[in-house]
């Protein structure tokens, strides 16, 4: 298989480069570098059939040659993001895929959108299954993150009604693992780095608001098996263990051997008060469920993240 991976150095892109790579895939990995980071795929420059490419996908996208699967992962993701590049995020959601979607059509690929949790805003129900239609602020903050994966769905799913293209789509919730920007503004990145330097882990609001994090290689095993599999989609990826950001906090400090103190701040604008999928259909269809535990998963992590800090 050839395939394209838009976003490609970024956090999830560059980890599912690296799968395709090892399962003897032709990869051709393009990236404008907004928010990722060439480091993340240096690994993999001069592996056969991998191939980096410096390209904004907001405008015509052409790839040379045969292309079998198109996996869209291009987009900006983290909370300091939406208030620093709301536009371009706006712009990859729905230019991008757009663009994504062109290429496609136009070598008879399949499409694989990297949509988001984000579509279900401040959920009214939880868990959150993929039935649910969301409690979305369209002019808040991170209304530029939530629309544009809402728009980018509904652009896939009219290039699969009307053109017939072989659509996946899979909405991720937190994901979390080894190169993650430690400037991420998500609690796991913020958490880890403060508690390796000896600093108070800041929890916003009183902590009880709650996410459910998957290590990022069972996320990508199952990304592929939906890529794989004759399923459309919307379909819920990640786990269903859900722990509280106090919890949270309190865990990163063990795993790190931290001194850490716990202090706390106000709750960002729309912040989630809950996020946990369904993940039933996954189960279902994919015979997939995440194998790395959370405690496992974090120490992995923060072990990367002190080499990057001791590197710099």
């Amino acid at each position: 298989m050839r395939a394209v991976v838009t976003g490609g150095a970024g956090f999830l892109g560059s980890h599912l480069c690296a799968r395709l790579i090892a399962d003897g895939h032709e990869v051709v990995c393009i990236d404008n570098f907004l928010t990722g980071a060439g480091r993340n795929v240096d690994h993999l420059v001069g592996e056969r059939g991998f191939v980096l490419v410096n390209y904004d996908v907001t405008n015509y996208l052409h790839v040379p040659g045969d292309v079998d699967f198109v996996f869209h992962f291009a987009s900006p993701a983290s909370p300091v993001d939406f208030e620093r590049i709301p536009i371009q995020i706006l712009k990859v959601g729905a230019l991008g895929t757009h663009k994504a979607l062109g290429l496609a059509r136009a070598k008879g690929a399949g499409f694989f959108l990297a949509s988001s949790s984000e579509v279900y805003g401040d959920p009214e129900v939880n868990p959150q299954p993929e039935s649910y239609w969301g409690h979305v602020n369209p002019i808040g903050i991170r209304g530029v993150y939530d629309e544009s994966k809402r728009f980018g769905e509904s652009i896939s799913m009219a290039y699969q009604r009307i053109h017939g293209i072989n659509v996946k789509i899979a909405r991720f919730f937190n994901v979390f693992g080894p190169f993650m920007r430690m400037d991420d503004g998500r609690a796991g990145p913020a958490f880890i780095t403060a508690a390796l330097a000896g600093k108070p882990l800041t929890v916003h609001g009183d902590g009880t608001q709650t996410r459910s994090l998957c290590y990022v290689d069972d996320h990508i095993e199952a990304c592929v098996r939906l890529a794989r599999s004759a399923h459309v989609g919307p379909m819920n990826l990640g786990t269903q263990n859900e722990v509280t950001m106090l919890e949270l906090a309190q865990m990163i400090i063990k795993v790190t051997n931290s001194s850490s103190d716990i202090i706390f701040g106000p709750l960002p604008p729309d912040d989630p008060k809950v996020r946990r999928p369904d993940t039933t259909l996954a189960r279902t269809v994919l015979d997939w469920e995440p194998r790395i535990s959370l405690e496992e998963g974090l120490g992995m992590t923060a072990e990367w993240f002190e080499k990057q800090m001791a590197g710099a």
